[in-house]
């Protein structure tokens, strides 16, 4: 069984987090099925202390593709690169600095010991942050309004992702909280 780690950080508060191989193929495996399966229900950019960039896609990818490492999102109008692959073109150094090192699904935790986030995330060779997709939320609207009532079917996306990717089965921790709280 695939167990998680539990993090507490200033800003983000109590993490459960399981780590995701971080291989090219998985990557592009978890990255073709967030943004084709799910992309009206998600959120995502970069979470770091002092920005949050919470984007929502417009549309479907009108294209998923790889080059040099690099898998490509685009939407038409716009796209964005990820590199989770082998990139040679800038040279083993920039390379390795550049690709995914590490890639994770988690769930936050409210005060009342009940999950209130969940998402994904990739980090690059130097630790940094690449990207979270911000995953639905039983206690949030596609527009992010807070529901008067948690809607749990809205995990279907970190149930399949969990299924998927780790092997794991719905939990039953993840329909026990009763709102949204942000991070301490």
């Amino acid at each position: 069984m695939t167990t998680y780690r539990i993090t507490d950080e200033p800003g983000t508060g109590v993490q459960h987090v399981w780590d995701l191989p971080a291989d090219q193929d998985t990557l592009l495996a978890i990255v073709t099925d967030v943004f084709t399966n799910h992309w009206e229900h998600i959120h995502f950019g970069v979470l770091i202390q002092g920005a949050a960039w919470e984007v929502a896609a417009p549309n479907a990818p009108v294209r998923i593709s790889m080059l040099d490492g690099y898998v490509t999102v685009d939407f038409g109008r716009w796209h964005f690169h990820l590199c989770i692959g082998e990139h040679t073109a800038s040279g083993p150094e920039l390379g390795a600095i550049r690709r995914t090192s590490r890639a994770e699904l988690y769930r936050g935790i409210g005060r009342d010991q009940a999950p209130t986030t969940w998402g994904l995330r990739l980090f690059n060779g130097r630790d940094e942050q690449q990207m979270t997709v911000m995953l639905p939320s039983p206690f949030l609207t596609d527009t992010q309004d807070i529901l008067d009532a948690p809607d749990f079917g809205r995990l279907a996306a970190w149930d399949e992702l969990r299924a998927a990717y780790l092997g794991l089965e719905p939990d039953p921790l993840d329909r026990t909280g009763k709102g949204f709280s942000h991070a301490r």
